[in-house]
Protein backbone atom coordinates (compact mmCIF):
# COMPACT_ATOMS: atom_id res chain seq x y z
CA UNK A 1 0.00 0.00 0.00
CA UNK A 2 2.99 2.50 0.71
CA UNK A 3 4.56 1.59 -2.75
CA UNK A 4 1.90 2.72 -4.50
CA UNK A 5 0.62 5.54 -2.61
CA UNK A 6 4.41 6.58 -3.06
CA UNK A 7 4.06 6.32 -6.55
CA UNK A 8 1.13 7.81 -6.96
CA UNK A 9 2.18 11.53 -5.13
CA UNK A 10 5.40 11.27 -7.20
CA UNK A 11 3.18 11.17 -10.59
CA UNK A 12 1.40 13.70 -9.38
CA UNK A 13 4.93 16.09 -8.83
CA UNK A 14 3.58 16.14 -4.33
CA UNK A 15 7.36 17.40 -3.21
CA UNK A 16 9.38 14.76 -1.01
CA UNK A 17 8.48 16.43 2.06
CA UNK A 18 5.31 16.47 1.90
CA UNK A 19 5.21 12.78 0.75
CA UNK A 20 6.99 12.13 4.02
CA UNK A 21 4.19 13.86 5.69
CA UNK A 22 1.54 12.10 4.22
CA UNK A 23 2.82 8.72 4.63
CA UNK A 24 3.74 9.70 8.33
CA UNK A 25 0.65 10.29 9.01
CA UNK A 26 -0.60 7.03 7.50
CA UNK A 27 2.02 5.27 9.75
CA UNK A 28 0.28 6.75 13.13
CA UNK A 29 -3.34 6.46 11.42
CA UNK A 30 -2.98 2.71 11.56
CA UNK A 31 -0.92 2.65 14.28
CA UNK A 32 -3.05 4.27 16.34
CA UNK A 33 -6.35 2.05 15.06
CA UNK A 34 -4.50 -1.05 14.86
CA UNK A 35 -3.22 -0.65 18.39
CA UNK A 36 -6.06 0.73 20.08
CA UNK A 37 -6.42 -0.90 23.58
CA UNK A 38 -3.06 -2.51 23.42
CA UNK A 39 0.16 -1.28 25.27
CA UNK A 40 3.32 -1.91 23.06
CA UNK A 41 5.17 -2.45 26.30
CA UNK A 42 2.83 -5.39 27.33
CA UNK A 43 3.66 -9.10 26.92
CA UNK A 44 1.57 -9.84 23.49
CA UNK A 45 -0.15 -7.06 21.81
CA UNK A 46 -0.39 -5.25 18.43
CA UNK A 47 3.55 -3.57 17.19
CA UNK A 48 3.69 -1.27 14.63
CA UNK A 49 7.06 -1.40 12.40
CA UNK A 50 7.66 0.87 9.83
CA UNK A 51 10.12 3.20 7.52
CA UNK A 52 12.80 1.66 5.22
CA UNK A 53 11.02 -0.40 2.04
CA UNK A 54 14.74 -1.63 1.53
CA UNK A 55 14.65 -3.07 5.43
CA UNK A 56 10.95 -4.24 4.52
CA UNK A 57 10.36 -7.28 3.37
CA UNK A 58 13.28 -8.79 5.58
CA UNK A 59 11.13 -7.77 7.93
CA UNK A 60 8.20 -9.21 6.98
CA UNK A 61 9.87 -12.82 6.40
CA UNK A 62 11.09 -12.34 10.38
CA UNK A 63 7.40 -10.77 11.26
CA UNK A 64 6.11 -13.90 10.29
CA UNK A 65 8.79 -16.36 11.65
CA UNK A 66 8.30 -14.86 15.19
CA UNK A 67 4.40 -14.29 14.88
CA UNK A 68 4.75 -18.55 13.95
CA UNK A 69 6.27 -19.23 17.24
CA UNK A 70 4.89 -16.53 19.22
CA UNK A 71 0.80 -16.51 17.99
CA UNK A 72 0.13 -14.18 20.94
CA UNK A 73 1.58 -11.06 18.98
CA UNK A 74 0.83 -9.22 15.57
CA UNK A 75 4.17 -7.70 14.49
CA UNK A 76 2.64 -5.04 11.69
CA UNK A 77 5.21 -4.45 8.82
CA UNK A 78 4.63 -1.15 6.95
CA UNK A 79 6.90 0.79 4.45
CA UNK A 80 7.21 5.11 3.85
CA UNK A 81 11.16 4.98 3.10
CA UNK A 82 13.86 5.77 5.32
CA UNK A 83 13.08 9.35 6.37
CA UNK A 84 9.50 8.39 7.21
CA UNK A 85 10.99 5.41 9.44
CA UNK A 86 13.07 8.16 11.68
CA UNK A 87 9.91 10.29 11.92
CA UNK A 88 8.32 7.57 12.95
CA UNK A 89 10.52 6.11 15.42
CA UNK A 90 11.01 10.08 16.98
CA UNK A 91 6.88 10.94 17.21
CA UNK A 92 5.95 7.59 18.29
CA UNK A 93 3.62 6.73 15.57
CA UNK A 94 5.78 3.00 15.24
CA UNK A 95 6.99 1.56 17.97
CA UNK A 96 10.00 1.12 15.75
CA UNK A 97 11.41 2.22 12.86
CA UNK A 98 13.36 1.23 9.81
CA UNK A 99 16.11 2.67 8.21
CA UNK A 100 18.53 1.58 5.65
CA UNK A 101 21.12 4.45 5.85
CA UNK A 102 23.01 6.07 8.93
CA UNK A 103 21.33 8.60 10.90
CA UNK A 104 21.66 12.42 9.93
CA UNK A 105 23.39 14.89 12.85
CA UNK A 106 19.51 16.40 13.66
CA UNK A 107 18.33 12.92 13.88
CA UNK A 108 20.33 11.55 16.22
CA UNK A 109 19.11 10.92 20.06
CA UNK A 110 16.78 7.73 19.01
CA UNK A 111 18.36 4.44 20.41
CA UNK A 112 19.71 2.19 17.07
CA UNK A 113 20.42 -1.20 16.60
CA UNK A 114 22.14 -2.59 13.56
CA UNK A 115 19.82 -5.87 12.70
CA UNK A 116 22.20 -6.51 9.83
CA UNK A 117 24.37 -4.81 7.22
CA UNK A 118 23.17 -5.05 3.21
CA UNK A 119 25.88 -4.46 0.31
CA UNK A 120 24.58 -2.01 -2.31
CA UNK A 121 24.78 -3.94 -5.54
CA UNK A 122 24.65 -1.62 -8.69
CA UNK A 123 23.25 -3.89 -11.50
CA UNK A 124 22.51 -4.27 -15.18
CA UNK A 125 20.76 -6.36 -17.39
CA UNK A 126 22.08 -10.29 -17.13
CA UNK A 127 22.99 -9.89 -20.94
CA UNK A 128 25.29 -6.83 -20.36
CA UNK A 129 28.61 -7.81 -21.47
CA UNK A 130 30.52 -5.91 -18.65
CA UNK A 131 31.80 -7.46 -15.77
CA UNK A 132 32.88 -4.51 -13.53
CA UNK A 133 33.06 -0.31 -13.47
CA UNK A 134 35.06 1.79 -10.86
CA UNK A 135 33.13 3.69 -8.53
CA UNK A 136 34.06 6.96 -10.32
CA UNK A 137 32.72 5.20 -13.63
CA UNK A 138 29.34 4.60 -11.70
CA UNK A 139 29.08 8.04 -10.32
CA UNK A 140 29.49 8.92 -13.80
CA UNK A 141 27.04 7.81 -15.34
CA UNK A 142 24.35 8.38 -12.58
CA UNK A 143 26.02 12.21 -13.19
CA UNK A 144 24.82 11.71 -16.71
CA UNK A 145 28.66 11.87 -17.78
CA UNK A 146 28.13 9.08 -19.85
CA UNK A 147 25.34 8.59 -22.93
CA UNK A 148 26.43 4.59 -24.80
CA UNK A 149 28.03 2.09 -23.05
CA UNK A 150 31.02 1.64 -25.64
CA UNK A 151 32.34 4.49 -23.72
CA UNK A 152 32.78 2.55 -20.85
CA UNK A 153 34.33 -0.97 -22.92
CA UNK A 154 30.55 -2.21 -23.07
CA UNK A 155 28.32 -2.78 -26.47
CA UNK A 156 26.45 0.31 -28.50
CA UNK A 157 23.72 1.15 -26.71
CA UNK A 158 21.85 3.91 -24.67
CA UNK A 159 22.37 3.91 -20.80
CA UNK A 160 19.28 4.41 -18.85
CA UNK A 161 20.45 4.58 -15.27
CA UNK A 162 17.90 4.13 -12.70
CA UNK A 163 17.55 5.55 -8.96
CA UNK A 164 15.59 5.65 -5.89
CA UNK A 165 13.52 7.87 -4.87
CA UNK A 166 14.69 11.43 -2.47
CA UNK A 167 14.19 10.38 1.53
CA UNK A 168 15.11 6.53 0.19
CA UNK A 169 18.19 5.12 2.32
CA UNK A 170 19.15 3.52 -0.55
CA UNK A 171 19.72 6.45 -2.66
CA UNK A 172 21.35 8.30 0.68
CA UNK A 173 23.49 5.71 1.05
CA UNK A 174 24.40 5.40 -2.58
CA UNK A 175 24.98 9.47 -2.57
CA UNK A 176 27.03 9.63 0.31
CA UNK A 177 29.28 6.34 -0.73
CA UNK A 178 29.24 6.35 -4.76
CA UNK A 179 28.40 10.01 -5.96
CA UNK A 180 30.51 11.44 -3.26
CA UNK A 181 30.07 15.71 -3.73
CA UNK A 182 28.09 14.85 -7.19
CA UNK A 183 24.60 15.43 -8.00
CA UNK A 184 22.61 12.35 -9.86
CA UNK A 185 21.06 13.60 -13.15
CA UNK A 186 17.61 14.82 -13.55
CA UNK A 187 17.13 12.23 -16.35
CA UNK A 188 17.21 9.49 -14.24
CA UNK A 189 14.18 7.27 -13.99
CA UNK A 190 13.15 7.32 -10.19
CA UNK A 191 11.51 4.36 -8.74
CA UNK A 192 9.84 4.20 -5.35
CA UNK A 193 11.80 0.46 -4.12
CA UNK A 194 14.60 -1.82 -4.86
CA UNK A 195 12.40 -4.55 -6.41
CA UNK A 196 10.89 -2.16 -8.96
CA UNK A 197 14.27 -0.64 -9.93
CA UNK A 198 15.28 -5.19 -10.27
CA UNK A 199 12.25 -5.19 -12.41
CA UNK A 200 13.48 -2.40 -14.54
CA UNK A 201 16.61 -3.44 -14.96
CA UNK A 202 15.79 -7.02 -15.99
CA UNK A 203 13.49 -5.75 -19.14
CA UNK A 204 15.58 -3.01 -20.44
CA UNK A 205 19.55 -4.41 -21.84
CA UNK A 206 20.89 -1.03 -21.32
CA UNK A 207 19.62 0.05 -18.04
CA UNK A 208 21.75 -0.29 -14.83
CA UNK A 209 20.78 0.92 -11.02
CA UNK A 210 21.30 0.15 -7.36
CA UNK A 211 19.67 -2.20 -5.23
CA UNK A 212 20.36 -3.86 -2.36
CA UNK A 213 22.27 -6.57 -2.42
CA UNK A 214 19.62 -8.84 -0.59
CA UNK A 215 17.47 -8.92 -3.52
CA UNK A 216 19.45 -9.65 -6.76
CA UNK A 217 18.58 -12.97 -8.09
CA UNK A 218 19.26 -14.04 -11.61
CA UNK A 219 17.06 -11.76 -13.49
CA UNK A 220 20.50 -9.41 -13.12
CA UNK A 221 23.93 -9.50 -12.81
CA UNK A 222 25.74 -7.53 -9.96
CA UNK A 223 28.85 -5.84 -11.44
CA UNK A 224 32.05 -5.55 -9.45
CA UNK A 225 33.20 -2.09 -7.98
CA UNK A 226 36.68 -0.95 -8.05
CA UNK A 227 37.55 -5.19 -8.82
CA UNK A 228 35.83 -6.43 -5.64
CA UNK A 229 32.54 -8.34 -6.08
CA UNK A 230 29.38 -7.21 -4.77
CA UNK A 231 29.48 -10.81 -2.26
CA UNK A 232 29.42 -11.49 1.14
CA UNK A 233 32.47 -12.70 0.99
CA UNK A 234 34.36 -9.64 -0.34
CA UNK A 235 31.64 -7.24 1.94
CA UNK A 236 33.11 -9.65 5.22
CA UNK A 237 36.80 -9.42 3.70
CA UNK A 238 36.60 -5.56 3.65
CA UNK A 239 37.01 -5.32 -0.08
CA UNK A 240 33.80 -4.36 -1.23
CA UNK A 241 33.08 -0.93 0.49
CA UNK A 242 29.43 -0.06 -0.42
CA UNK A 243 28.40 -1.49 2.82
CA UNK A 244 24.92 0.13 5.03
CA UNK A 245 23.39 -0.53 7.92
CA UNK A 246 19.77 -1.69 8.03
CA UNK A 247 18.37 -0.19 11.37
CA UNK A 248 15.88 -0.70 13.95
CA UNK A 249 15.19 2.80 15.82
CA UNK A 250 13.22 3.60 19.27
CA UNK A 251 12.60 6.34 21.10
CA UNK A 252 14.40 4.66 24.03
CA UNK A 253 15.62 1.35 25.37
CA UNK A 254 13.36 -1.16 23.81
CA UNK A 255 10.70 -2.71 26.14
CA UNK A 256 7.99 -5.51 26.36
CA UNK A 257 6.89 -6.64 22.46
CA UNK A 258 9.83 -4.33 20.97
CA UNK A 259 12.39 -5.84 23.37
CA UNK A 260 11.08 -9.50 22.66
CA UNK A 261 10.93 -8.84 18.77
CA UNK A 262 15.17 -7.39 18.80
CA UNK A 263 16.10 -10.06 21.04
CA UNK A 264 14.44 -12.55 18.18
CA UNK A 265 16.04 -11.29 15.47
CA UNK A 266 19.70 -10.28 17.30
CA UNK A 267 19.63 -14.25 17.77
CA UNK A 268 20.70 -17.06 16.24
CA UNK A 269 17.19 -17.88 14.32
CA UNK A 270 16.57 -14.33 13.62
CA UNK A 271 20.20 -13.71 12.26
CA UNK A 272 20.10 -17.12 10.81
CA UNK A 273 17.33 -16.14 8.66
CA UNK A 274 18.50 -12.48 7.63
CA UNK A 275 22.38 -14.30 6.47
CA UNK A 276 20.22 -16.90 4.17
CA UNK A 277 18.64 -13.87 2.50
CA UNK A 278 21.79 -11.92 1.52
CA UNK A 279 22.62 -10.15 4.43
CA UNK A 280 25.37 -9.64 6.90
CA UNK A 281 25.06 -10.69 10.59
CA UNK A 282 24.10 -7.73 12.61
CA UNK A 283 26.12 -6.49 16.21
Amino acid sequence: MYLILHMILTRLNISTARQEAFLLFLVFFLAATGCRGTDPNAVGGVMTVAGSTSVQPFAEKLAEEFMAEHPEYNINIQGGGSSAGVRAAQTGAAQIGMSSRNLKEKEKGLHERVIAYDGIAVIVHRDNPLEGLSKKEVAGIFAGDYANWKELGGSDGTIHFVAREEGSGTRGAFEKMVMEEREISLRALVQASNGAVREIIARDPGSIGYISLGLVDNRVKALSVDGARASRQDIMGGRYELVRPFLFLTQEEPEGTARTFIEFIMGPQGQELLSAEGLIPGE
